[in-house]
C-alpha cells in the first residue's frame, strides 16, 4: 500500500507540472438549473466528426447531473478568468453561476461570458474508467473569442507568458 500512495503522489505531481488548458464544463439539471465545474482534463479526440473528451471524478458534487446529461458546454477560459477558474473548482461554493456573467445558447446550453472559446456538444459515449468517467462530446456549435486561453501549471493559473507571443 505504501508503494501505492508513493506511487499516487509521484503521478499527482507528475500530472500537476504538465501544462494544459483550463476549461468550465456547463449543463443544465433535470430541474433546467445550470450546473458546472473546473476541468483540465480537456482534449480533442476526431475532427471527422469533431468530436472531445473530458473527464468527471466519480465523486464530484455534479458528477450525477453530467452522467444524465444529453448535452454539455466547454468554456475554455480566457486567461483573465482566474477567479472564473477558483469559483467553478471550489467544493463549497453554492451560487457559481451568480458570481460570473452567462447565458443560454441557441443550444439551450449555460455558457459563460467573456471565455477564450465554448464548443457546445452532443454527448456520445460515456466509458467508466476507474475513479472517474470519460465523457465523449460532438461538437455541435464552436464559438472563439479575441482572448487568449488560460494555463495550467503546478496549482497555478495564468495568461500565455509574454516570450511565447513573440514570432520567431
Amino acid at each position: 500500500m505504501i508503494v501505492q500512495t508513493v506511487a499516487t503522489q509521484l503521478f499527482k505531481e507528475v500530472m500537476g507540472s504538465y501544462p494544459t488548458g483550463v476549461t468550465v464544463l456547463t449543463t443544465l439539471d433535470t430541474n433546467n438549473k445550470p450546473v458546472g465545474l473546473t476541468v483540465n482534463s480537456f482534449a480533442s479526440v476526431s475532427l471527422d466528426p469533431l468530436m472531445i473528451l473530458w473527464s468527471i471524478d466519480k465523486n464530484a458534487g455534479s458528477c450525477e447531473v453530467f452522467k444524465q446529461a444529453e448535452k454539455f458546454s466547454v468554456n475554455i477560459l480566457s486567461g483573465e478568468q482566474q477567479e472564473v477558474c477558483w469559483t467553478f473548482a471550489s467544493k463549497s461554493e453554492q451560487n457559481r453561476f451568480s458570481k460570473h456573467p452567462w447565458s443560454l445558447s441557441k443550444n439551450n446550453l449555460p455558457v459563460l461570458d467573456n471565455v477564450f472559446a465554448s464548443l457546445e456538444c452532443k454527448k456520445v459515449q460515456q466509458i467508466d474508467a476507474g475513479d472517474h468517467y470519460i465523457l465523449i462530446g460532438e461538437v455541435l456549435e464552436v464559438t472563439k473569442n479575441e482572448q487568449d486561453p488560460m494555463l495550467y501549471f503546478r496549482r497555478k493559473v495564468g495568461n500565455v507568458p509574454e516570450q511565447w507571443e513573440k514570432e520567431n
